[in-house]
């Protein structure tokens, strides 16, 4: 039996376009470690380059534009409903958006008795649109790839959480038990905020019957959602906001306490050591505990790791890697690497680097339910789509995340 591809399947030229661009990446790494060691050894002979200087950053860009390109997400297809309900919702939601017919919306929300409902007014969008913002979200936004993600029908979520353990010891089978004491317990809350984006649209895309709807909706609102959700989980202040890990109180790890986050010099005010600069990334691998290290991701922007690429071990090995397959990541020391440009700089004090166990130190609370509010008036002749979801964020594991200071001490 014969078998014919169809060239033209979107799944098939996605597949084609990941894997060229992941062959046109290793290819420029290659060329990158040859400069660069060219470069290294006429520094070593006391006679700089300065043309040999440029040539390995400008390929340094393109890796990380190579890297940048990769890390984009495909485009979805439509949805599969799979029950009468969700087609229900669906058809009512379509006919919201094209003509601001509410009518078949509100029986349909009236029947599910949404949680999700606000009285401030609009209306949920269908299940397998709100699931594919999230999953879309997860794609681009590095922190909630890497974070325990909940959902919640509240506006707060609170986990309690140990201060003082209860008393525990050893005991023979038939020895007299003493009673333990009680923990003494506490709980962090974690707050959703709104977060909103509000896309428009001409008559013309709405009257298009071509034009899916969910697709278009999910399209227009994640980059803005995953921009701002990205700021917040990494400095957020927590006011009418996420608290990033970075907006935590730190203390040398040396003296770390629960409720900080421990860091680890890097050796000089605003830079990496002159010396041996990558001692001080295992000092940071290893100031984290066995139990998180196993899941350990490191966390930074591309100009930190742009600058991390050019480091060696004591072998000539470099210590960055490129991903092993095309929809991995690169590595650092043999951890993966997420790229988060919210992170900042080196310079002096800054804390450019993080490296932890990020399931288990942060956590993001994803209130149910998104909702979208049709105004055909603000914008003429645009119609505005005010699309909300409500977000919550913070450390739940001051454990488990560990950072890099760029000082001396």
């Amino acid at each position: 039996m014969d078998f014919e591809i169809n060239d033209s399947a979107p799944e098939h030229k996605a597949g084609i376009s990941a894997r060229g661009d992941y062959d046109d990446f290793r290819h420029t790494f290659e060329e990158f470690k040859s400069a660069n060691d060219e470069r290294l050894a006429k520094l070593e002979r006391g006679c700089g380059d300065v043309l040999l200087e440029e040539k390995v950053e400008r390929i340094n860009a393109a890796l990380d534009d190579l890297r940048l390109k990769q890390s984009r997400p495909a485009l979805e297809g439509r949805a599969r409903i799979t029950d009468a309900a969700s087609r229900e919702h669906k058809s009512a939601f379509e006919s919201y958006v094209r003509g601001g017919e509410t009518t078949a919306l509100r029986a349909v929300e009236t029947k599910a008795m949404s949680v999700g409902s606000d009285a401030d007014g609009g209306y949920l969008v269908p299940v397998e649109l709100e699931h594919s913002i999230s999953q879309r979200l997860t794609a681009i936004s590095p922190i909630r790839g890497l974070a325990s993600v909940r959902e919640i029908s509240g506006s707060v979520y609170k986990k309690p959480f140990m201060v003082t353990g209860p008393a525990t010891g050893w005991v023979g089978e038939t020895d007299a038990r003493t009673q333990t004491a009680s923990p003494t317990l506490d709980a962090l809350s974690f707050p959703a905020m709104e977060l909103f984006a509000q896309p428009a649209a001409t008559a013309t895309l709405l009257d298009d019957a071509a034009i899916n709807i969910d697709e278009w909706i999910a399209g227009e609102v994640e980059l803005t959602f995953a921009v701002q959700e990205g700021a917040a989980f990494v400095n957020g202040d927590g006011s009418n906001k996420p608290k990033g890990f970075l907006a935590y109180a730190t203390v040398a790890n040396a003296s770390w306490a629960w409720g900080s986050l421990g860091y680890i010099a890097s050796g000089a005010a605003g830079a990496f050591a002159s010396s041996n600069p990558s001692d001080a990334l295992v000092d940071l691998i290893y100031a984290l505990k066995a139990g998180y290290r196993q899941n350990g991701n490191f966390v930074m922007n591309r100009k930190t790791q742009a600058a991390i690429r050019k480091f060696k071990d004591s072998t000539g090995n470099y210590l960055w890697q490129p991903p092993l397959v095309a929809s991995g990541r690169a590595s650092l020391m043999t951890f993966p690497i997420a790229e988060a440009e919210d992170m900042p700089d080196v310079a002096a004090n800054s804390l450019a680097i993080a490296f932890g166990d990020f399931r288990r130190g942060y956590l993001i609370v994803d209130r149910v339910g998104v909702r979208v509010l049709r105004d055909p008036y603000s914008a003429k002749p645009y119609v505005l789509f005010y699309t909300t979801k409500r977000v919550g964020g913070g450390v739940q594991d001051f454990d488990a995340i560990k950072l890099m200071k760029f000082a001396a001490s």
